[in-house]
């Protein structure tokens, strides 16, 4: 591994480097993402190894946890607060776990109720609670239950009546389906947003594809940031 305060040059050859252009780098430097640099007798930076080694790890690290989370994370290992850093580095790992498990519990939701395409509620399929209960094989406790947990929330009438508008059947129907295949309240209000933002099964199929795909890109970030990371902060170790 090369010494990290062997000499890499000039602003220009950092950018090179890290794929950054000089006022990036030079962004980065007052952002307390890379360390100061040092100063000629002319006032010209100097930049070495570590410089270039923080900003490929910050490259990496905010593709794979955002731009916020890559600067406390960098700032933390220049301060040489390694623990620090370290557990900001466990939180990201863990927020992208939690991702990972409801993304995956949407995909077997969507699977789920597949045999119901979820875009098909007319305008006509406005119901009071009594029809949306008898429509389901439920009783209205069942569906009172959900509007007080916020899975199936319906409109009032102005005597305080519940009325299913065709998007608040649709969550009705989406969480019957759900419930019938086994998944709790909790997991349910963990998926139902993802559910809800697709108008028909085969846009949510392709947008939890999508998220799929965007997820295993910042888990591959993170390992190519952890290389990066880890020459930068195992030589504060005692």
């Amino acid at each position: 591994m090369e010494n990290l305060h062997s000499l890499v040059g000039r602003t220009v050859d950092v950018a090179r480097g890290s794929g950054y252009s000089v006022q990036q780098v030079r962004d980065l430097e007052r952002d307390g993402v890379l360390p100061p640099a040092d100063r000629t007798g002319g006032g010209h930076r100097v930049y070495r190894q570590i410089h270039l080694r923080s900003a490929l790890a910050y490259r990496a690290l905010a593709a794979g946890a955002g731009p916020v989370e890559a600067k406390r994370i960098l700032r933390a290992v220049h301060a040489g607060e390694r623990g620090r850093a370290l557990a900001l580095l466990d939180a990201v790992h863990a927020d992208l776990h939690t991702e990972r498990v409801d993304l995956e519990l949407a995909m077997a939701a969507a699977a789920a109720i597949s045999t119901e395409p979820i875009g098909e509620v007319r305008g006509s399929d406005a119901m009071s609670i009594a029809e949306l209960a008898v429509a389901l094989g439920i009783p209205t406790s069942t569906l009172r239950h959900w509007d007080a947990t916020g899975l199936a929330v319906p409109d009032r009438t102005s005597t305080g009546a519940r009325h299913y508008s065709p998007a608040q059947v649709r969550d009705a129907r989406i969480v019957h389906q759900l419930r019938r295949a086994g998944y709790r309240i909790p997991r349910l209000r963990a998926v139902l947003p993802e559910l809800r933002r697709a108008d028909r099964s085969e846009d949510l199929r392709e947008a939890l594809s999508a998220r799929d795909t965007a997820i295993t890109a910042r888990s591959l970030a993170l390992l190519d940031a952890a290389a990066a990371l880890t020459e930068l902060i195992r030589p504060t170790a005692s």
